[in-house]
């Protein structure tokens, strides 16, 4: 007796293609292939586990070989002796394969070779490989040939749930079928049907519970539903959702309403709760994934309830709910969650990681506003540099030095000459810190490297100078080289002028000239104001031209004779520790070790 017994996903299983569930395009599809006389070659069948793969395989092999009928029809009799046997699977021209079993070349070499005899019973010889997608690459190639001209009265159909790991050159020899899944009414139709014929009594709410988590799988929900009728009756919803070991509806509301009201105990103790009832770590955490889901998009259709997968009998809470916690609250808590049921799964813990995820959602909004407001209080602290913006334009101030020249006699007039200019700027005090080339040399002076300080006080000057950036005029043929120095001089930028800014490098069609010419007409006036007095008593005989540093005519005179070159260079000295090149270099290395020292002496070539 126990053998005559059929599990339900088999005795029901779908004899033509008007049985089958939720797949009316391919059954039409089929349906009209087989009026019209129209077979292909091969076929490909795929889509999720328990669509009607093998089953619609088995039903066009029976509608190719019905005794009945006198061709292909899309309705078998099912009661001839070739309905029967390819339904048992004992048929002989019908073959069924498990390619994961079968995976090698030889297989299909065999395979290839029984396909070349004529059907011994049947009109058509059909080779139903299941699970494909297993095959190596030997394999598919070598099928390839026969699938493309198989022998006369023969079909292959290929079914598989991973179409992507078949090889595109099979793929374009079949025609492909792609199997959806079972949308959740017709599954409920189809359960209460079966649950008619069995005289099973279950609940309508249990059966929506049935199909909700067989997610579209019509050979899942058949074998829930064989395993609920063995309990008492009436079966109730709470029995399936103990048989499944998942959580339900009704709890997670509860939750989901503790996680509303932002209150840390009430939310452990409905997590304890659910905890102490046995439910598992992760099923608690889908459960509240697919929750919130709902939820969002009660949020953004109140009125459209069927939209969600929740039973209907707790439809009516989730408008009032998700109007309570708002959309972007649910949506935060959902990106919050992507990744985490991996995570669960792995941990030794689960039960202590699902408290501190959960609590860690509460404290996630008051932990974002300190982030917020961080970066206004860190923006004024950098404000006060702003000040070089306005000074920068009286750069240009030192220009006046030819004054000297118009009244050489008398020297202490040109200085209230130049104290009248003073007020025209804002605030006096800051205005040698604004000086770009003192604030370049600097910089400079902040690498430790000397190749590269010889590099950029020959080759680049500082041009512009605000609290943001710092933008660095190079020579067009030294840009590369001077990029790759560009962390080092950053960070040099960094210590000389205090705080960050970004570094920007641009090109300069000028050469060398322009960088070096301009350090001694502005860097003077910065050094005078200190060393004048240390300046005028090594040269008495033209005393104006001493206070008048920048003027570089009185100079002029000095280069004619070298021993008296060679006596006003240590007085530098006083604010440069290093010594003054030796008069034996020639001009280019002598003006490189000037601006190594801090200033310019006015020196010509001597040879």
């Amino acid at each position: 007796m126990s053998s005559a017994y059929q599990p339900l996903h088999h005795k029901y299983r779908p004899q033509r293609f008007d049985q089958l569930v939720g797949q009316e395009a391919i059954a039409a599809t089929l349906g009209h292939a087989l009026t019209s006389n129209r077979i292909a070659p091969a076929y490909l069948f795929s889509g999720p586990r328990g669509t009607g793969k093998t089953s619609s395989a088995r039903i066009l092999a029976r509608s190719l070989n019905c005794l009945n009928s006198d061709g292909p029809t899309p309705e078998p009799c099912g009661t001839c002796e070739l309905c029967k046997t390819i339904a048992a699977g004992t048929a002989l021209d019908v073959i069924e394969i498990d390619a994961a079993s079968n995976t090698g070349v030889d297989n299909i070499r065999e395979l290839i070779e029984r396909s070349r005899f004529a059907p011994v019973q049947a009109r058509w010889k059909v080779y139903v490989v299941d699970e494909c997608h297993m095959l190596s690459t030997a394999a598919f190639n070598a099928l390839l040939k026969t699938l493309e001209e198989p022998p006369p009265q023969v079909v292959f159909v290929l079914a598989t749930t991973d179409p992507q790991r078949v090889l595109p050159t099979i793929l374009s020899r079949c025609q492909r079928f792609d199997f959806r899944r079972i949308p959740l009414d017709a599954l409920n139709k189809h359960l209460s049907w079966i649950a008619e014929q069995e005289a099973i009594d279950i609940q309508p709410e249990a059966i929506h519970v049935v199909a909700q988590r067989s997610q579209g799988g019509l050979r899942d929900a058949e074998s829930l539903l064989d395993q609920l009728s063995l309990l008492p009756p009436p079966i109730e919803a709470a029995a399936v959702w103990d048989l499944l070991g998942a959580v339900p509806e009704q709890e997670l509301l509860e939750l989901v309403g503790a996680m509303s009201s932002a209150e840390p105990v009430q939310l452990l103790e409905a997590t304890r709760n659910l905890l102490d009832r046995g439910r598992d770590p992760g099923a608690v955490l889908q459960g509240l994934a697919g929750m919130l889901r709902d939820l969002v998009l009660m949020a953004a259709a109140p009125d459209r309830l069927e939209l969600t997968s929740v039973s209907p009998q707790f439809r009516d809470q989730l408008p009032a709910l998700a109007k309570t916690m708002g959309r972007a609250r649910l949506l935060q808590w959902q990106a919050q969650l992507r990744g985490t049921e991996q995570q669960l799964r792995q941990s030794v813990q689960p039960r202590l990681w699902l408290e501190v995820l959960l609590l860690g959602l509460l404290a996630e909004p008051v932990a974002a506003q300190p982030i917020t407001a961080a970066p206004p209080q860190t923006q004024p602290a950098t404000t006060p540099p702003i000040a070089v913006t306005p000074f920068a334009a009286p750069v240009p101030a030192p220009a006046a030095a030819p004054t000297p020249t118009e009244a050489p006699t008398a020297s202490p007039k040109p200085a209230p000459a130049a104290s009248p200019e003073l007020p025209t700027v804002s605030n006096p005090a800051p205005s040698p810190s604004t000086n770009l080339p003192e604030l370049w040399q600097q910089i400079l002076g902040s690498l430790e490297l000397p190749s590269t300080r010889m590099l950029l006080s020959q080759q680049a000057q500082l041009v512009r100078l605000d609290p943001n950036r710092a933008v660095v005029q190079v020579a067009g043929n030294w840009m590369g080289m001077v990029q790759s120095r560009a962390s080092l001089l950053e960070q040099a930028v960094a210590t000389a002028l205090g705080g960050s800014r970004q570094l920007i490098l641009e090109a300069s069609n000028s050469a060398m000239p322009p960088p070096i010419t301009t350090p001694p007409i502005t860097t003077p006036p910065i050094a005078t104001p200190a060393a004048a007095a240390a300046v005028e008593p090594p040269a008495p005989t033209q005393p104006p031209a001493a206070t008048s540093a920048p003027a570089v005519a009185p100079e002029l005179p000095r280069t004619q004779s070298e021993p008296v070159e060679a006596k006003p260079a240590p007085a530098p000295t006083e604010t440069n520790p290093q010594p003054s090149p030796p008069s034996g270099l020639d001009r280019q290395a002598r003006n490189l070790a000037d601006f190594f020292n801090g200033q310019v002496l006015d020196v010509d070539e001597i040879n």
